[in-house]
């Protein structure tokens, strides 16, 4: 004898992933709908608009943003992707492909690319290390340097060299 299979357990994963697939369509399009209406940041406003030059209208500052993010936006340099040599074909944060003229980041230790608004998101979240393979952002040769900036930033007094 086996466990009865009632009919409701038959249709609900049938019914289940059309319905989440209509809700990731739905998504998609109000997404693409603010993004043509210039309200890219609507959905998600922690992510500051890259669009400054182009309209005209301020960047939104992070008041939420650490200190050792800023310090390793100012470490990483932001790069078009058309200037890369041989680059991937996609950002392993948001799996978007690549455009020309996007703006990336290259990490210095172990080389991988990434949208610049991903790695900003990424760092946003207190996070040191690279998403795919957790190698640290700082190189060790200028692991001392960023330390000292950081400590100079947040005020820390060098009397705790010691300790």
């Amino acid at each position: 004898m086996g466990f009865p299979v009632g009919f409701s357990a038959v249709l609900f994963p049938k019914l289940l992933i059309p319905s989440l697939t209509l809700l990731l369509y739905l998504r998609d399009f109000i997404s693409a709908l603010f993004l043509f209406l210039g309200l890219p940041d609507f959905l998600e406003p922690h992510i500051p608009p890259t669009h400054t030059a182009d309209t005209g209208v301020p960047a939104a500052r992070h008041r939420d943003t650490s200190i050792t993010a800023l310090l390793l936006r100012e470490l990483l340099p932001v790069v078009k992707f058309s200037h890369l040599v041989d680059p991937p074909d996609s950002c392993a944060v948001c799996f978007y492909d690549f455009e020309r003229e996007d703006e990336t980041r290259r990490l210095m230790n172990c080389r991988h690319v990434f949208h610049r608004s991903c790695l900003d998101r990424w760092m946003g979240y207190d996070r040191k290390t690279c998403p795919l393979c957790r190698m640290s952002f700082v190189p060790d040769d200028m692991e001392e340097t960023f330390n000292e900036r950081l400590w100079a930033a947040a005020s820390i007094p060098e009397s705790f060299d010691d300790y």
